[in-house]
Protein backbone atom coordinates (compact mmCIF):
# COMPACT_ATOMS: atom_id res chain seq x y z
CA UNK A 1 0.00 0.00 0.00
CA UNK A 2 1.40 3.38 -0.92
CA UNK A 3 1.66 6.29 1.44
CA UNK A 4 -0.95 8.25 -0.54
CA UNK A 5 -3.57 5.45 -0.31
CA UNK A 6 -2.90 5.08 3.41
CA UNK A 7 -3.68 8.73 4.16
CA UNK A 8 -6.87 8.64 2.08
CA UNK A 9 -8.17 5.52 3.84
CA UNK A 10 -7.46 7.02 7.26
CA UNK A 11 -9.32 10.21 6.36
CA UNK A 12 -12.35 8.27 5.11
CA UNK A 13 -12.77 6.41 8.40
CA UNK A 14 -13.01 8.49 11.55
CA UNK A 15 -14.10 6.48 14.59
CA UNK A 16 -14.71 9.66 16.59
CA UNK A 17 -17.58 10.66 14.31
CA UNK A 18 -19.02 7.23 13.55
CA UNK A 19 -20.35 6.50 17.05
CA UNK A 20 -21.94 9.92 17.58
CA UNK A 21 -24.65 9.90 14.93
CA UNK A 22 -28.14 8.72 15.80
CA UNK A 23 -31.15 8.70 13.49
CA UNK A 24 -34.58 8.75 15.15
CA UNK A 25 -37.98 10.43 15.06
CA UNK A 26 -38.60 13.48 17.23
CA UNK A 27 -41.60 11.73 18.83
CA UNK A 28 -39.42 8.77 19.79
CA UNK A 29 -36.75 11.02 21.34
CA UNK A 30 -39.30 13.06 23.32
CA UNK A 31 -41.09 9.94 24.55
CA UNK A 32 -37.78 8.34 25.53
CA UNK A 33 -36.96 11.40 27.65
CA UNK A 34 -40.42 11.52 29.20
CA UNK A 35 -40.62 7.84 30.09
CA UNK A 36 -37.19 7.80 31.72
CA UNK A 37 -37.71 10.88 33.87
CA UNK A 38 -41.08 10.49 35.55
CA UNK A 39 -41.50 12.71 38.60
CA UNK A 40 -44.25 11.29 40.79
CA UNK A 41 -46.65 13.35 42.87
CA UNK A 42 -47.46 10.98 45.76
CA UNK A 43 -51.05 11.24 46.97
CA UNK A 44 -50.74 8.88 49.91
CA UNK A 45 -54.20 8.78 51.44
CA UNK A 46 -54.21 5.49 53.36
CA UNK A 47 -52.28 2.27 53.98
CA UNK A 48 -51.12 2.01 50.34
CA UNK A 49 -48.95 5.06 50.99
CA UNK A 50 -46.65 2.92 53.19
CA UNK A 51 -46.03 0.61 50.23
CA UNK A 52 -45.46 3.66 48.03
CA UNK A 53 -42.81 4.88 50.47
CA UNK A 54 -41.21 1.43 50.56
CA UNK A 55 -40.87 1.53 46.77
CA UNK A 56 -38.52 4.50 47.10
CA UNK A 57 -36.25 2.61 49.52
CA UNK A 58 -32.96 1.03 48.50
CA UNK A 59 -34.44 -2.47 48.55
CA UNK A 60 -36.75 -1.79 45.60
CA UNK A 61 -34.81 1.14 44.06
CA UNK A 62 -37.36 3.04 42.01
CA UNK A 63 -34.50 5.22 40.76
CA UNK A 64 -33.73 2.54 38.14
CA UNK A 65 -36.78 3.86 36.31
CA UNK A 66 -35.99 7.55 36.71
CA UNK A 67 -38.86 8.06 39.16
CA UNK A 68 -37.00 8.58 42.43
CA UNK A 69 -37.61 12.32 42.50
CA UNK A 70 -40.86 12.48 44.47
CA UNK A 71 -42.24 15.97 44.01
CA UNK A 72 -44.58 17.45 46.58
CA UNK A 73 -45.31 20.43 44.39
CA UNK A 74 -47.84 19.72 41.63
CA UNK A 75 -46.11 22.16 39.29
CA UNK A 76 -43.00 19.97 39.28
CA UNK A 77 -44.66 16.56 38.91
CA UNK A 78 -45.94 14.73 35.86
CA UNK A 79 -47.39 11.50 37.26
CA UNK A 80 -49.81 11.37 40.18
CA UNK A 81 -49.83 8.18 42.21
CA UNK A 82 -53.13 7.99 44.11
CA UNK A 83 -52.45 5.48 46.88
CA UNK A 84 -55.33 4.65 49.17
CA UNK A 85 -58.92 5.48 50.01
CA UNK A 86 -60.26 8.66 48.45
CA UNK A 87 -63.05 10.15 50.54
CA UNK A 88 -65.39 12.78 49.14
CA UNK A 89 -63.91 15.22 51.62
CA UNK A 90 -60.44 14.67 50.11
CA UNK A 91 -61.57 14.33 46.49
CA UNK A 92 -61.66 18.06 45.75
CA UNK A 93 -58.11 18.48 47.08
CA UNK A 94 -56.91 15.63 44.83
CA UNK A 95 -58.69 17.22 41.85
CA UNK A 96 -57.14 20.63 42.61
CA UNK A 97 -53.64 19.13 42.75
CA UNK A 98 -54.32 17.27 39.48
CA UNK A 99 -55.45 20.48 37.79
CA UNK A 100 -52.27 22.27 38.91
CA UNK A 101 -49.99 19.67 37.31
CA UNK A 102 -48.59 20.69 33.90
CA UNK A 103 -49.28 18.73 30.71
CA UNK A 104 -48.42 16.02 29.82
CA UNK A 105 -49.47 14.26 32.99
CA UNK A 106 -50.43 10.72 33.91
CA UNK A 107 -52.20 9.01 36.81
CA UNK A 108 -51.64 5.69 38.57
CA UNK A 109 -54.41 4.33 40.82
CA UNK A 110 -52.61 2.25 43.44
CA UNK A 111 -54.65 -0.27 45.38
CA UNK A 112 -58.22 -1.49 45.49
CA UNK A 113 -59.52 1.63 47.27
CA UNK A 114 -58.13 4.09 44.72
CA UNK A 115 -59.27 1.88 41.83
CA UNK A 116 -62.80 0.98 42.95
CA UNK A 117 -63.46 2.12 46.51
CA UNK A 118 -62.18 -1.20 47.87
CA UNK A 119 -64.10 -2.68 50.77
CA UNK A 120 -65.68 0.66 51.61
CA UNK A 121 -69.15 0.81 50.09
CA UNK A 122 -70.26 3.90 51.96
CA UNK A 123 -71.55 7.36 51.22
CA UNK A 124 -68.23 8.91 52.27
CA UNK A 125 -65.87 7.03 49.91
CA UNK A 126 -65.38 7.79 46.22
CA UNK A 127 -65.81 4.52 44.34
CA UNK A 128 -62.73 4.91 42.18
CA UNK A 129 -60.52 7.89 41.43
CA UNK A 130 -61.37 7.47 37.73
CA UNK A 131 -64.69 9.17 38.46
CA UNK A 132 -62.72 12.33 39.14
CA UNK A 133 -59.56 12.24 37.02
CA UNK A 134 -58.41 10.05 34.09
CA UNK A 135 -56.38 7.02 35.16
CA UNK A 136 -53.67 5.52 32.95
CA UNK A 137 -52.60 2.49 35.04
CA UNK A 138 -54.50 0.53 37.70
CA UNK A 139 -52.57 -1.47 40.30
CA UNK A 140 -54.57 -4.13 42.13
CA UNK A 141 -54.06 -5.31 45.68
CA UNK A 142 -54.87 -4.37 49.24
CA UNK A 143 -52.29 -3.01 49.70
CA UNK A 144 -50.24 -3.76 46.59
CA UNK A 145 -46.60 -4.69 47.08
CA UNK A 146 -43.82 -2.32 45.95
CA UNK A 147 -43.07 -4.73 43.11
CA UNK A 148 -46.60 -4.14 41.80
CA UNK A 149 -46.01 -0.38 41.76
CA UNK A 150 -42.76 -0.90 39.86
CA UNK A 151 -44.66 -3.05 37.34
CA UNK A 152 -47.26 -0.28 37.07
CA UNK A 153 -44.52 2.27 36.38
CA UNK A 154 -43.11 0.02 33.68
CA UNK A 155 -46.59 -0.24 32.08
CA UNK A 156 -46.86 3.54 32.18
CA UNK A 157 -43.44 3.81 30.52
CA UNK A 158 -44.59 1.49 27.73
CA UNK A 159 -47.72 3.61 27.28
CA UNK A 160 -45.69 6.84 27.11
CA UNK A 161 -43.32 5.22 24.62
CA UNK A 162 -46.16 4.74 22.14
CA UNK A 163 -47.69 8.23 22.38
CA UNK A 164 -47.58 10.77 19.59
CA UNK A 165 -45.93 13.64 21.42
CA UNK A 166 -46.03 16.39 18.84
CA UNK A 167 -49.44 15.64 17.35
CA UNK A 168 -51.23 16.48 20.61
CA UNK A 169 -49.45 19.82 21.10
CA UNK A 170 -51.66 22.89 20.93
CA UNK A 171 -50.96 25.00 17.89
CA UNK A 172 -50.43 28.74 18.30
CA UNK A 173 -52.79 30.79 16.11
CA UNK A 174 -50.98 32.46 13.24
CA UNK A 175 -50.53 36.16 13.82
CA UNK A 176 -51.98 38.40 11.15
Amino acid sequence: MTEENLTVSQAAYDSKIEGNIIFTRVDAAINWMRKNSLWPMPMGLACCAIELMATASSRFDISRFGAEVMRFSPRQADVMIVAGTVTYKMALAVKRVWDQMPEPKWCIAMGACASSGGMYRSYAVLQGIDRLIPVDVYISGCPPRPEALIEGLMKLQRKIEGEESLKNQKQEPASA
